[in-house]
Parts: C-alpha cells; structure tokens; sequence
C-alpha cells in the first residue's frame, strides 16, 4: 500500500512559479511511475506530467511543455513538479498517482492506482 500526499499550492501571480511535491510513503515506491494531474471545477481530470520509476523517461502535456518539470528522488520517495510561467488557466486542484506498473508514467488516470488527496494552484491574473 502507498499512501500519497501532495503539498506546494498556493496562490501565485501569472508568469510566478511553484514547485509541488508528492511525498509517498512505502518501500516500493522507488519502483512505480508517477503522474500528475489536475482538475479545473466544471473540466474533467487532465493529465499534467508522468515520470517512469526511475525518472528517466518523462512524459508532458502539450501545453505544459517547456513550462512544467517532473522529476523525482527516490532517496526521499519524492516526485516534484516544478512549474513556471504559470498562466490563470493553470488554476486547478493538481493530484498526484502513482502506478504500480513503473516502466512508463502513462496519461491515462485508469492506469493509476494510487491517488493523493490533491493540492489547490490558483493562479491570478
């Protein structure tokens, strides 16, 4: 069992920056992908980012590329997601998931079966 739990939101201006962190607890963590998503009120889940195990491979967004950064330390069972030149649709509750299948952090939700309880980035205009 891995218990997530994200931290890192806030409130921040557009063109700020964030960095959230997704804290697991669990020994086999340092084995499972993770991604990030997000949920906007009234939009459905989204998928964000998604690392592979061993933070190698990286997955993004089209319109997170160049703007966010998945990366993870394994030492601290800890996957980060840095986030830059933050825009006002970026406003959302971002929930980390980790995926027992660690090759590749995939985009889809269903393949996730861990999910933390979510951290609010709201970003001002």
């Amino acid at each position: 069992q891995v218990q997530l739990v994200e931290s890192g939101g806030g409130l921040v201006q557009a063109g700020g920056s964030l960095r959230l962190s997704c804290a697991a607890s669990g020994r086999t963590f340092s084995t499972y992908a993770v991604g990030w998503f997000r949920q906007a009120p009234g939009k459905e889940r989204e998928f964000v980012a998604a690392v592979n195990w061993s933070g190698g491979s990286a997955d993004y967004a089209d319109s997170m590329k160049g703007r966010f950064t998945i990366s993870r330390d394994n030492a601290k069972n800890t996957v980060y997601l840095q986030m830059n030149s933050l825009k006002p649709e970026d406003t959302a509750v971002y929930y980390c998931a980790a995926d027992r299948s660690g090759a590749y952090g995939s985009r889809y939700h269903w393949s996730y079966d861990y999910w933390g309880q979510g951290t609010q980035v709201t970003v001002s205009s």
